[in-house]
């Protein structure tokens, strides 16, 4: 068997290092016309055995197959089964009257001596135009055995005769105008011309309309070239074995008048030569032999194995299929261990990523438990299309952001986080139950989250028409962000995040607000989102909030100063949302002068100097009124104070921000425009430098009333409307 492998390998390299053949680059032709070519027939180098060549002649316009080999006679059909190892060809006829039409073009008749071929015995001879009268069955006529056809009309003619006669052995490989002389020497002197002609033809074409055939060049002939008498299994190792370019047939001489067409791909793959066991028509037709190493049964030869060969055939499929038992087995294993690693693995991040412990945190709140779902690693793989690239929406610091869609149709957000601190996991899980009841109109809902993979994914409510500032920065002309549209979202984002600071059950700071992380849905409803519930978090006395660090010109001079983050920084964030909506600026200007880079310092400059006007956006100018422009920077102003404690709180920012927007003629505005005098659309006579949330500051020298339910607005505007607590604002 080593040796064996050994001469396969040997001859794999060989066919490697010889020169390849135009026919191994493409592959063998089938198709001639409407004639099908099968091995050992072929077009082309080869493609063939030694004298089967098959050319495809294009000459006439329409494709036609001819044997060069047999006086390139015209190739009709590879007859099938049952008459297999035949052909169909166009055979001339021979003239025998030498008035003939076709006096010109006398036919010398066909020879296949030195040719694999032979005339079949179900072919006919035939003489057509001979003008003579005959009786059947005329016991001492030369043409016993004989078919006459009468082909004319007797009232006419005297007599018109056509003869089907059988093939003489002895007509095999000669064909021409002595053949005729076998049944008459009157045949040459009466009969127009000679033909040889398939018996299958005669019966469907010929003996249906006999009329117009004198004056055909050519008839239909069977040439024999072997015959099959059983089945044959050789070892493919042989030089007497030719082979197509294809390797998908082979031929394998057996003896001088037996060979094997091989046909089995699979057996050929593996070097043996398995197909039909032709008789050669050169063994002179005795095909009742076999060839050695077969036996004659009555459904033909079949090859006989000596014991050891059989047992050696046993011993080798059974150690082929003990090997391939043993490898489908290695393979289940590997498929087994490989997926118990997996649910391992998997249960190793849910335990990590805290999956337990939130497990206890949603079976000790019930009542909330629908509200929050645990994902499979396979739900979100087949809901991002395993994380296809295309399906990406968004990458920042925090993960990047991932189009899913889940099986029951709902298309979701899915945030692939960063690695989590495993020692604030409690303080994590503790947020993701908290951001999973939050059920706020302004506040992207976190729907549920997946702890079987490395890093927590979280899956929260897709939102369709993107960030706040790509409508900010990179207004369109198709979609322009209004003034109105402006202040609605400021109301929108301040209401959430007053919901967020004061509503919730426990407080919550964003910690990164910025246009970025404000969605707009498919109303263009302001949606807060990203509270970096992926990352690690801390948890002060009584409020819990998110570990994010913030996003330059956003955080909080005063946070970065002390590392204390508090409700204060969310405002003073909130505040630069504020200058971006009125100015259309960038957080971080591309400025040369450093002191200008920050949009918030910028600000404040500005209206420290009586500029405001000049730093706004020109759609703020051309729809706002300049009190209300003037009443929401002088708040921006007040969210941006340096000192946090000075700085108005969520409740009383969003308070505002809905006065003005409800009535701008409310007692708000127009205490804020009594401290404001406007000359010519400038601001004089008020010192923008004082403390804002000092005694003199509206909002924090009052007692403000709010409902804490942001779903429900404040009417609270007018003076008529205020309870009686609260009429000290006006």
């Amino acid at each position: 068997m080593a040796v064996h492998h050994c001469l396969v390998l040997l001859q794999v390299i060989v066919l490697h290092l010889r020169p390849i053949k135009a026919s191994e680059i493409f592959p063998c032709p089938t198709e001639c016309g409407n004639v099908s070519i099968s091995y050992p027939f072929g077009i082309g180098e080869g493609c063939y055995v030694e004298g089967y060549e098959v050319i495809c002649d294009h000459s006439s316009g329409s494709p036609k197959a001819f044997l060069p080999g047999v006086n390139r006679l015209e190739l009709l059909l590879i007859l099938p089964y049952p008459k297999f190892g035949a052909v169909r060809v166009n055979v001339p006829t021979i003239s025998l009257n030498g008035s003939s039409k076709r006096t010109s073009n006398i036919a010398k008749g066909v020879n296949l001596s030195g040719t694999p071929f032979a005339f079949s015995t179900d072919n006919k001879f035939a003489a057509i135009g001979c003008n003579m009268r005959y009786h059947q069955g005329n016991s001492s006529s030369v043409f016993v055995g004989c078919l006459s056809i009468y082909t004319c009309d007797p009232t006419l003619y005297p007599a018109c005769y056509d003869f089907l006669c059988p093939l003489p052995r002895n007509v095999t490989h000669l064909f021409n105008v002595n053949t005729s002389y076998l049944f008459s020497p009157s045949i040459p002197q009466k009969c127009q011309s000679v033909f040889l002609v398939d018996e299958d033809w005669v019966n469907s074409k010929y003996l249906g309309d006999p009329h117009d055939l004198k004056d055909q060049q050519e008839f239909p002939a069977a040439l024999k070239w072997g015959a099959k008498i059983g089945s044959c299994f050789e070892e493919n190792n042989s030089y007497s074995i030719s082979c197509n370019s294809d390797n998908t047939s082979c031929l394998k001489q057996l003896s001088p008048g037996h060979l094997c067409l091989c046909s089995s791909t699979y057996y050929l793959l593996k070097g043996y030569c398995a197909g039909d066991l032709i008789c050669n028509i050169s063994s002179g037709y005795n095909c009742s032999n076999c060839p050695d190493g077969y036996n004659r049964l009555s459904y033909g030869c079949i090859k006989v194995f000596n014991k050891s060969r059989v047992k050696f055939i046993i011993i080798g499929c059974g150690g082929g299929l003990a090997l391939f038992f043993l490898l489908i087995g290695i393979w289940w294993l590997y498929k087994f261990v490989k997926r118990r690693r997996e649910i391992k693995l998997k249960h190793k991040f849910f335990k990590k990523n805290g999956g337990l412990l939130l497990q206890q945190e949603l079976s000790s709140n019930e009542g909330n438990i629908e509200k929050m779902k645990l994902f499979t690693s396979k739900d979100l793989e087949t809901a991002t299309d395993n994380y296809n690239a295309n399906r990406i929406l968004g990458q920042g610091g925090q993960g990047i952001v991932y189009k899913g869609m889940l099986a029951d149709g709902g298309i979701v957000a899915i945030k692939k986080s960063k690695i989590l601190d495993e020692s604030n996991l409690e303080q994590f899980i503790n947020e993701v139950v908290i951001l999973s009841q939050i059920n706020h109109r302004n506040v992207v809902k976190l729907l549920g989250c997946c702890l079987e993979t490395e890093v927590p994914l979280l899956v929260y409510e897709f939102i369709l028409n993107g960030s706040l500032d790509q409508y900010i920065h990179y207004e369109s002309e198709e979609f322009p962000i209004t003034w109105e549209m402006r202040l609605r979202i400021a109301v929108e984002v301040s209401g959430a995040l007053s919901y967020l600071h004061s509503a919730a059950s426990i407080p919550i700071y964003h910690r990164d607000i910025k246009s970025a992380n404000i969605l707009l849905d498919d109303k263009y409803r302001a949606k807060v989102s990203d509270f970096g519930a992926s990352r690690s978090i801390t948890v002060d006395q009584t409020h819990l909030t998110t570990q994010v660090q913030g996003s330059f010109g956003y955080l909080d001079p005063e946070y970065f100063r002390s590392s204390h983050f508090t409700d204060k920084s969310d405002v003073y964030s909130f505040g630069v949302v504020l200058v971006e909506l009125l100015t259309g600026q960038k957080p971080i200007r591309s400025t040369v002068a450093e002191e200008d880079k920050s949009l918030a310092r910028y600000f404040i400059l500005a209206m420290k100097e009586n500029r405001l006007f000049e730093v706004l956006d020109d759609r703020v100018l051309k729809e706002a009124e300049k009190e209300e422009i003037i009443t929401v920077a002088t708040l921006a102003k007040r969210c941006l104070n340096l000192n946090g404690k000075k700085r108005p709180t969520m409740k009383e920012v969003a308070f505002e921000l809905r006065g003005i927007r409800e009535s701008i003629g409310a007692s708000i505005l127009q205490q804020n425009c009594e401290e404001t005098d406007f000359v010519n659309g400038d601001i004089t006579g008020h010192d923008f430098e004082r403390d804002s949330s000092s005694s003199g500051s509206t909002l924090n020298s009052v007692s403000v009333s709010v409902d804490a339910d942001p779903l429900i607005s404040n009417k609270c505007y007018h003076v008529a409307n205020c309870p009686s607590h609260s009429k000290k604002l006006y």
